[in-house]
């Protein structure tokens, strides 16, 4: 009964740490897919970014752990703004297959770069020693980093929504998911909020990334061989949701975890399974609203 519960433990805490990666990861492509209905599929190349600028200002630069996190948001999300404004937006009005071919493309040549760059291998996390080692939670050891990502996570997770439920700036992205033409006809200057916005959510994917290093480790087919699962979490909770992703990738990390404990001879069968039983129930998924 003791080891049962013991893994019913270790399965959830896992599960959540998971979950909070895939969520700061996601949660950007959900809004900018929601607002700009551009399908970004090299969304993924940005939390690559993150991961490797950060890994590599800790590793030969000597940066301080918190210091390289705060780079790494600041410097993709600029980059990302950079890049919406040079590249995304003359495709805003492009057919949906080119937009796929464009970001595909994206990610080949992300894939190349950083293989290029950073070699073939994943790069170790230099992690600090007050976040090595483990703690003692009621009567059960769990790695530090990991109790650390899932409470920095919280604290993210609850400033993301504050700042887009209790802001003006959030109350013009959710204006603009809603009836972008109206937001533009009230005075939104909708080319700026896309800027601003795709910004924002590259600079959220460079930080889950980076924190989550230690979860999905940064090699150059980052952005390939997850891509899969952001777009599950983005298609489960909803485009345009701020709380759907979240609880999207609670089912996702919790579900992946379970199973790679319990059934690994399985795969990735029942995450498949469970996204394909929510998107019949409800095609826009958990949050989404009908088109």
């Amino acid at each position: 009964m003791d080891s049962a519960l013991s893994t019913l433990i270790s399965i959830a805490f896992h599960g959540v740490a998971y979950a909070m990666v895939l969520y700061l990861i996601s949660v950007g492509l959900s809004v900018t897919m929601g607002l700009m209905g551009f399908v970004n599929l090299a969304h993924g190349a940005f939390a690559m970014a993150g991961g490797y600028l950060a890994l590599t200002l800790m590793n030969r630069a000597g940066v301080p752990f918190f210091a390289a996190l705060a780079l790494a948001f600041l410097i993709v999300g600029l980059a990302g703004a950079a890049i919406e404004r040079t590249l995304y937006a003359r495709l805003y009005n492009a057919p949906e297959l080119d937009q796929v071919l464009f970001s595909v493309a994206l990610i080949f040549m992300a894939v190349a770069s950083a293989k290029f760059a950073w070699g073939p291998l994943a790069l170790p996390v230099p992690l600090p020693d007050y976040l090595r080692g483990q703690v003692d939670l009621a009567g059960h050891p769990f790695p530090t980093y990991r109790s650390f990502l899932i409470l920095a996570g919280g604290v993210i997770v609850l400033a993301v929504w504050l700042g887009l439920e209790r802001t003006r700036f959030g109350a013009q992205i959710r204006a603009a998911v809603d009836n972008r033409r109206m937001a533009a006809a009230i005075g939104v200057n909708t080319s700026l909020l896309f800027t601003c916005t795709f910004a924002f959510g590259s600079g959220l994917a460079a930080l889950g990334g980076a924190l989550g290093a230690d979860i999905l480790a940064i090699d150059p087919t980052y952005a390939q061989s997850h891509l899969v699962f952001f777009l599950i979490v983005v298609s489960v909770g909803g485009l345009g949701s701020i709380r759907g992703p979240f609880f999207a990738a609670l089912l996702l990390g919790i579900t992946d975890t379970a199973c790679k404990y319990l059934i690994p001879e399985f795969g990735a069968f029942f995450i498949y399974a469970a996204t394909l039983a929510v998107l019949m129930w409800r095609p826009n998924g958990l949050f989404g609203r009908a088109a």
